[in-house]
């Protein structure tokens, strides 16, 4: 019987010695990704897009249905970015921890404060979003918004570890500030310079910057640019002109490009995550997307 009962008492602090289990994350943007990376780095993290592809138009893949399934914790833009593709995810992964209104779901558009939110919405206006614009991640203050989001979640999921995340949070919070104090000088270039962009894509930059889009590429959200419309913002360009003409990675070129000819405004295409072009994290992204800003300040 003393055997057994020692044997027993070691098999208990073997157990009760051994860490916990590294959560499982799924992100439906690689911005979240990276954030949850800088929080939970013990973290098992995937992302269901690139910075390269269109967060609105995913293809609910057997690869996400089966990362979707083993997660312990999802963590999606919301705002309706991801309404085309993320309700079918959720239903065929049949994972009960990431069904909305779960402990294991958190939408970023549930903590934070949105732009361009609106009261009425009808197939006329376009691809908009009631809810307000989706695109949170440059935001300096969302940010931190959601990462103090991000660390409660991780906590409840897995309270034994509640002092490793809470230190994780106050050393992100730190550098963050920091560095945003830094980015803030860096712009100051940049305040009241105005801009041709496409979509919405960076509404919240330009409005933490201080800087104008005085124009959209696309003549309703989500569809292409037309001739008309072109020409349109090539009169608007000749009585305001702008900075730069403003698209992502995923977004097609051409519209830009033509306006960028005619009028004599320099295109640019800026990272709009991380994940590409050497850009691994959020810090990277900011550093790259207001040195880019600034290089087309100064040619103008």
């Amino acid at each position: 019987m003393r055997t057994s009962s020692k044997l027993l008492l070691c098999l208990m602090a073997a157990t009760m010695s051994l860490p916990s289990q590294a959560l499982n994350i799924f992100t439906c943007e690689p911005e979240y990704a990276a954030l949850a990376t800088e929080l939970a780095p013990e973290a098992s993290i995937y992302s269901a897009t690139s910075a390269l592809q269109d967060p609105h138009h995913v293809q609910a893949r057997p690869s996400l249905i089966a990362k979707l399934r083993r997660a312990d914790l999802m963590i999606c833009a919301g705002s309706e970015l991801e309404i085309g593709w993320l309700p079918m995810l959720q239903m065929k992964s049949n994972n009960p921890k990431v069904r909305d209104g779960q402990p294991g779901v958190l939408y970023a558009a549930d903590v934070v404060d949105a732009l361009g939110k609106l009261d009425k919405v009808d197939r006329s206006m376009g691809d908009v979003h009631a809810g307000g614009n989706p695109h949170f991640h440059f935001s300096p203050t969302r940010i931190e918004q959601i990462a103090e989001a991000i660390t409660a979640k991780l906590i409840l999921l897995d309270p034994s570890s509640k002092a490793v995340y809470q230190q994780k949070l106050a050393d992100f919070r730190e550098r963050w500030q920091q560095a945003e104090s830094k980015w803030a000088q860096q712009a100051q270039p940049l305040k009241g310079q105005k801009v041709v962009a496409y979509h919405s894509s960076y509404l919240y930059l330009f409005d933490w910057l201080g800087m104008e889009q005085i124009g959209d590429l696309e003549p309703k959200p989500g569809l292409p640019p037309t001739t008309s419309h072109l020409a349109s913002l090539l009169e608007l360009t000749e009585t305001n002109k702008p900075m730069a003409i403003i698209y992502t990675g995923y977004q097609d070129s051409r519209g830009a490009n033509w306006l960028s000819k005619r009028a004599g405004v320099p295109a640019l295409q800026l990272p709009f995550g991380p994940g590409v072009d050497g850009i691994d994290t959020l810090f990277e992204l900011y550093d790259k997307v207001i040195a880019d800003l600034l290089a087309a300040a100064a040619e103008k």
